[in-house]
């Protein structure tokens, strides 16, 4: 297909059924509706589990970085880690170099939280890579990371 002496590839004009972005959302919706399923009996949500599974990791972190590292504005992983607060899973406290920074940390009662939905976490692993297959699986994976690490004009 030409335009202005330009060749464009037909793809290129497919309608919006062919969204990736709704795509994404769709597949990221379902993809969490299934993990939390499987991670309910421990009171964790798939947002929950994984910021505590990131403050485990990298903690103490202050709430911008693991926004960044959440890819999520921090209002919106504000409001995800309000519950956590108030359940004392995780702490929010004066920065250890920076008074006026807060930074979290994961506590004892976090950790047994998090430890009690690693069973449903590794079976929803488990299921997602037996529908899928290994390696397609762990392809998705990595493209998925690709895409999160793109700036894509942002």
């Amino acid at each position: 297909m030409s335009r202005r002496g330009v060749t464009v590839a037909r793809s290129a004009y497919s309608g919006p059924e062919d969204c990736n972005c709704l795509a994404v959302r769709q597949a990221a919706r379902h993809i969490t509706q299934f993990y939390d399923q499987l991670l309910a009996p421990s009171g964790l949500r798939t947002t929950q589990f994984s910021i505590l599974a990131k403050l485990r990791r990298l903690s103490p972190m202050t709430i911008n970085a693991l926004a960044a590292e959440m890819v999520m504005d921090r209002t919106t992983l504000g409001r995800n880690i309000l519950p956590l607060e108030r359940d004392g899973l995780i702490a929010v406290e004066q920065g250890s170099r920076d008074r006026r920074i807060k930074e979290l940390r994961v506590t004892e009662a976090g950790e047994a939280r998090f430890r009690a939905g690693m069973k449903g976490w590794v079976q929803a692993q488990r299921e997602l890579e037996k529908a899928f297959g290994a390696k397609r699986t762990a392809d998705m994976r990595a493209l998925l990371h690709a895409v999160a690490a793109t700036e894509l004009g942002i």
